[in-house]
């Protein structure tokens, strides 16, 4: 039995040097660039790395924000503001940003999310996972100490909701999104034309001030 233990731990360290070796192998062959699709090894590691980002105690905490429409309102309207260039808010993860990462964002939507418990979604937003987008935003100074735990817990209800978002919140989102200078200055220029100015006269107003 000794022996055979010995033997099954020799086989299985050997089966993972041979992954491992193939994979990096493969990434040697294509190179590290972000373009690439991740493969199937790659994504099992991601999971795994998700998986782990939290410690085995953080699954046992319970989210002390009632669910109430008041929180979800205010966690929607965070989420739009600071979650969505990456994830969508939809939590789809179908944006620019997003779907460029390496691994791309997933979609919070399906059960590799939401099967996780909340203390681990917790947990992720508040501390990141590391080797991948996705930031820490508990705690520090500057604007993310604007974020405290309260708001990461509301964000917890967010995710819960995902699957049941409905297109008129969708639309209420996409007012609380952050423009770029190209999309500002569109809104400007229809705004422009919506009083009757022409869009020189309109560029010259706003260079005078």
């Amino acid at each position: 039995m000794h022996r055979l233990s010995h033997f099954l731990a020799g086989a299985l360290t050997v089966i993972v040097v041979a992954l491992v070796a193939a994979g990096l192998y493969a990434l040697g062959a294509r190179g590290f660039s972000a373009r690439e699709h991740p493969s199937a090894l790659e994504r099992w590691v991601a999971r795994r790395v998700r998986a782990m980002a939290a410690p085995a105690n953080a699954g046992n905490l319970v989210n002390p924000v009632p669910d109430s429409p008041e929180a979800l309102a205010a966690a929607r309207a965070h989420w739009a503001d600071h979650c969505a260039g990456c994830h969508a808010n939809n939590g789809s993860g179908d944006t620019e940003m997003g779907k460029r990462m390496y691994p791309p964002a997933p979609d919070m939507r399906q059960a590799e999310t939401q099967e996780m418990t909340d203390g681990d979604l917790f947990f992720i937003i508040q501390n990141g996972i590391r080797m991948t987008g996705m930031p820490a935003w508990g705690g520090g100074s500057g604007a993310a100490g604007h974020h405290d735990e309260e708001d990461s817990w509301k964000l917890v209800r967010f995710i819960r909701h995902l699957p049941q978002i409905t297109p008129d919140e969708e639309r209420q989102m996409q007012g609380l999104n952050p423009k770029s200078p190209d999309e500002i200055e569109e809104e400007q220029e229809e705004k422009a034309f919506l009083n009757g100015e022409e869009p020189h006269e309109h560029t010259q107003h706003e260079h005078h001030h």
